[in-house]
């Protein structure tokens, strides 16, 4: 069930993914959520992913009677998976950024299809598992996790 702040938030998706398309400088909003979530991660794990993010919004509020209702793949689960699919990510999303020389249309576009190619994966993991399969191997969200982690060891030590 989509909790309030959700209606909210998910019109920023397609605000992204469309809007960035014909202004390509709304990628930046991707930027922007991003710094916000990973600053969050410190004091509330994932919170960002459940409550705030536009895209689980979208999940959450549109698909959950479309997909097959299985369980997410095991593999899926797997801390080491979910660092490969965040690295693999992230090293394309980082050449992406280098190719554009600076040209901050540029950047904005490599944030707005990234956007857009993780919905349409989204999306897919929807049908094919369950609304939010997707969740389980969101670069994002194992980066939180593991900001989290550190954090906490950090202060265990302390």
């Amino acid at each position: 069930m989509a909790k309030k702040s959700q209606y909210l938030t998910v019109w920023l998706l397609p605000l992204i993914i469309i809007g960035g398309i014909f202004y390509p400088l709304l990628g930046y909003l991707v930027a922007a959520m991003m710094a916000f979530f990973l600053t969050l991660s410190f004091f509330k794990v994932r919170y960002w992913c459940w409550n705030l993010c536009p895209r689980g919004a979208f999940l959450d509020i549109l698909l959950p009677r479309v997909g097959l209702k299985i369980p997410i793949p095991t593999l899926f689960t797997r801390s080491w998976f979910r660092w490969l699919v965040f690295v693999v990510f992230i090293s394309i999303f980082a050449y992406r950024i280098i190719i554009t020389g600076g040209n901050p249309m540029l950047i904005g576009k490599v944030f707005v299809s990234m956007c857009l190619i993780t919905t349409v994966i989204s999306v897919i993991l929807a049908i094919g598992t369950r609304h939010r399969g997707w969740c389980a191997i969101c670069p994002m969200g194992t980066l939180q996790e593991g900001i989290s982690k550190a954090n906490k060891a950090k202060r265990l030590k302390s």
